[in-house]
């Protein structure tokens, strides 16, 4: 029985928007915690009655001279909006965006020295309140502000956005911050693109809110219809479908336009399916992997302009050989308000076809303790057992025993020997969200895949720990992973803790190591002497060099 079949036979549609946790889970407590987290679905008609207060607020950071906006959050309340700004672009005079959804050192040490305090604004965003990386900004920018401003003046320049009833809400009255606005409790982070979250820094940099919550309204109204006619409904099962047929690396290649609606894509997709052993894997790509290097588990997805022939070319290449393909065009770059609201719905959908929960995150809460453990020390983190010119290498995991080398290539050859027909390749990099470091990493992922075959995916860390961090540990255990991390001196004091920047930055590599190692994923960690573009060059000529540890 095809997948859309079985979301008619089940009136999957009727049940999601009316909210029945019964079409999720038969387990009555779990009912309980997923009826808290279905509000999301009619979400872009509410956020009609909330573009007043954002366009208030607006309004008023404008008149105080803020040319810039800072949002500091992570995952669910920052990716959002970082796709937003990014793929429909500046808005006129309006302040610029910057999304520091980061713990790197090197990134908070450029923003303070490049932001001006009496002209930058911020957006605190936890839906917790208590997330660890948003309040150690928080800390850090508060007492720069501080510094400059006063307390009274400073606290003026912050917004917070969470829940309601928070720990951060009740902080927003402490610390004299300028206003709190409270998200709907039942929705959950990476469904809460349409909430505060997503609208509330839009709005601030002076997106057109209301015509990208037109495009969803359309998109939400058709997802709310027949299966037969629903767009979520038929990307889901497209996804369902695919997975049954064992393509569970589900490909997205879009126009540059839309290349960070990716980012967004990932979270949702691997959060909400990568657990109990199951799960589609996200890959995002750029077109340069050809088509003839898909395995047999590849699925695709194309987003583009109108006028982007060559992701047309790659879309029409796929499908000669066999390869699911759904393609998307966009009439103009505010149409991505319907595209939140496709995902969505799909991804919500393809939870009940596979029989997971898509609303819950189990494996990410470990990373999380082992980053404790290794900031307070009762965790131990295992030991390299190489030097390299300076490279430190430690094999963990299935390659606990991989215990020596002679150069980067040979210490990267276990776990490209690794990667056999359906599994990927992570590389998990702990570096400052950089080109001149990222792109010969990018060039040596593309030219793994091609070689060998598989999937091979470029995450920064530790935005990936909230997003496809859940599917590494909890999914279907056919990874490979190397994480990259640098020993640089740079580093800024948390105000309130007792561990600087850099040694959370460091933990958080760390304990995610830990944690891939504690389920037998194989993993080699390369700690760089520096966060240097030749020590990254160096690293992706082993990767992508001539030898071919995989035959």
């Amino acid at each position: 029985m095809d997948a859309m079949t079985r979301l008619l036979e089940a009136d999957a549609i009727t049940r999601l928007v009316n909210r029945d946790p019964t079409l999720f889970s038969d387990d009555i407590d779990m009912r309980q915690k997923i009826s808290q987290r279905l509000g999301w679905t009619d979400l872009a008609d509410k956020a009609v009655s909330r573009l007043p207060l954002i366009e208030s607020l607006a309004s008023e950071i404008a008149h105080d001279g803020v040319t810039d906006v800072v949002l500091l959050g992570m995952g669910g309340s920052s990716l959002a909006p970082l796709v937003m700004s990014s793929v429909i672009g500046p808005a006129g005079e309006a302040p610029v965006l910057h999304v520091l959804d980061t713990t790197s050192p090197t990134t908070v040490a450029e923003s303070l020295s490049r932001l001006e305090p009496r002209t930058t604004a911020f957006v605190l965003a936890s839906k917790s309140g208590t997330t660890i990386e948003p309040l150690s900004l928080y800390a850090i920018f508060r007492e720069w502000m501080d510094a400059d401003l006063g307390r009274v003046a400073a606290g003026k320049r912050f917004i917070v956005v969470t829940d309601a009833g928070t720990p951060l809400e009740s902080r927003r009255q402490k610390d004299v911050m300028r206003v709190a606005i409270t998200a709907p409790a039942n929705v959950g982070g990476r469904f809460s693109a349409l909430s505060v979250f997503g609208l509330v820094p839009a709005g601030l940099v002076g997106l057109d809110v209301p015509a990208l919550v037109e495009h969803a309204r359309g998109m939400e109204q058709a997802c709310h219809g027949p299966a037969e006619t629903n767009p979520g409904a038929e990307l889901a099962a497209w996804m369902a479908d695919a997975l049954s047929a064992g393509r569970n690396k589900l490909t997205l290649v879009s126009s540059a336009t839309y290349r960070s609606f990716g980012l967004w894509v990932e979270q949702l997709v691997a959060e909400s399916t990568g657990k109990e052993g199951t799960g589609i894997v996200p890959v995002l790509e750029d077109g340069r992997v050809p088509v003839a290097a898909y395995g047999a588990d590849r699925a695709l997805v194309v987003v583009r302009g109108e006028g982007d022939e060559a992701a047309a070319t790659h879309a029409q290449v796929a499908r000669g050989a066999g390869v699911p393909v759904m393609e998307y065009v966009l009439s103009e770059p505010i149409a991505i308000g319907a595209e939140f609201v496709r995902w969505e719905f799909a991804v919500a959908l393809t939870g009940v076809l596979m029989g997971v929960n898509p609303f819950d995150e189990p494996n990410v809460a470990e990373a999380k303790r082992a980053t404790a453990g290794v900031l307070d020390g009762s965790v131990t983190v295992p030991a390299a057992s190489a030097d390299i010119d300076g490279v430190w290498v430690t094999a963990a995991g299935a390659l606990a025993e991989e215990n020596s080398s002679s150069d980067l290539a040979d210490a990267l050859a276990p776990l490209l020997g690794a990667l056999d027909p359906g599994s990927y390749l992570a590389i998990l990099a702990y570096l400052a969200d950089d080109e001149s470091l990222l792109a010969p990493i990018r060039d040596a992922a593309a030219a793994v895949s091609s070689r060998h075959g598989v999937p091979v995916c470029l995450e920064v860390g530790p935005r990936y720990l909230h997003s496809t961090g859940q599917l590494h540990k909890g999914g279907p255990g056919n990874g490979a992973f190397l994480i990259l991390t640098t020993r640089d001196r740079a580093d800024c004091t948390i105000p309130g803790e007792p561990f600087s920047l850099a040694q959370l930055y460091r933990a958080q590599a760390e304990g995610d190591l830990v944690t891939l190692a504690s389920h037998g994923r194989p993993v080699v960690r390369l700690d760089l002497p520096a966060e240097e573009p030749a020590a990254l060059a160096a690293v992706a000529r082993a990767l992508a060099g001539p030898r071919d540890s995989g035959s």
